[in-house]
């Protein structure tokens, strides 16, 4: 029996520290990578099941997780690639 590695896409928030005059302008300083990241302030949130992939390019895959009850519309929710591990 194979065995697969599968990557799923995840919502995590990530907390940062900025020095800075106003809301505004941390937040402008957080988006140009100029805030530091809090320790430990990486916090699980939830499976994306927004994001996947497209169920037109992996119809076989898609067809076969319908049949198993997964419920597959425009993407195979929160998966993001799947492969034979090696």
């Amino acid at each position: 029996m194979p065995t697969y590695e599968v990557e799923q896409y995840e919502l995590h928030c990530m907390k940062y520290r900025v020095e800075a005059a106003n809301e505004a302008d941390a937040i402008v300083k957080l988006l140009d990578g100029l805030a530091l990241p809090v320790d430990n302030g990486l916090e699980y949130i939830e499976v994306a099941d927004d994001f996947g992939l497209p169920a037109d390019d992996y119809r076989d895959l898609a067809d076969a997780l319908r049949e198993q009850g997964v419920p597959v519309d425009v993407v195979i929710p929160s998966i993001r690639s799947i492969e034979v591990a090696e």
